[in-house]
């Protein structure tokens, strides 16, 4: 029962609305409304400012290292002769935790089941189970962002990156654990699949590039972009 309290609990942790929070504090505006319509930090970073986009981008990672390091205690403590929930080893209730906070984060009951793409919600959950393939990821995106100037393609891309060098990071390791590798490309495809539409504008040369025109008090929401 305490497992699946703390699954719980990294769902809503995952889905509280930091973006939404601070747009209503700082301008006093729904972001539903009001730029890409997307409740993730990219679209704080236009509706609102930079600095308010890096402090929700911050809050959103530790929503996911924070469910992940909950499930984590909880987990430790487990009486090793006492079987879990359905039977599961500990771990995989950390890798759980992460995902149910991604998935928190993209359908949040507080928003009427809106939110963002769930981008860097996940990179804090694999902060925590896999640090240095995480680290490598955001490499990829910082420099694809600096080659490009499209937040949705350092996404994908670094979306598309984690999963095979985490699989190579656990293939390595004295402790091979194949429930993160196949955790790794589960969630980052469903990081993918939810920047369906900004590949269809990338593949039409139509996606918008930072500083490209996007003004922050645009109203009604445009294209949605990725967070």
């Amino acid at each position: 029962m305490l497992l699946l309290l703390s699954l719980l609990l990294a769902y809503l942790l995952g889905a509280v609305p930091f973006s939404f929070i601070v747009a209503r504090a700082v301008r006093g505006i729904d972001l539903r409304h009001h730029g890409s319509g997307n409740l993730g930090a990219t679209n704080v970073f236009r509706a609102v400012g930079p600095r308010w986009g890096v402090l929700v981008f911050l809050l959103d990672l530790a929503k996911g290292a924070g469910a992940v390091l909950i499930m984590s205690a909880v987990a430790a403590g487990w009486p090793p002769d006492q079987a879990t929930p359905l039977h599961l080893p500990p771990d995989l209730w950390r890798i759980f935790a992460g995902f149910v906070a991604s998935l928190g984060h993209t359908l949040s009951p507080f928003v009427s089941w809106h939110g963002g793409k769930g981008v860097a919600t996940t990179c804090g959950a694999f902060f925590v189970l896999a640090p240095y393939p995480t680290l490598i990821a955001l490499s990829v995106f910082f420099l694809v962002l600096a080659l490009r100037r499209i937040i949705s393609l350092a996404s994908i891309c670094a979306a598309v990156v984690l999963p095979f060098t985490v699989a190579f990071f656990e293939w390595r390791s004295e402790h091979f654990s194949r429930t993160i590798s196949v955790f790794a490309f589960l969630i980052c495809g469903w990081v993918v699949f939810r920047h369906r539409a900004n590949i269809r504008r990338l593949r039409a040369g139509t996606e918008a590039a930072i500083g490209a025109g996007n003004d922050r008090s645009k109203s009604p929401a445009g294209p949605r972009e990725n967070s």
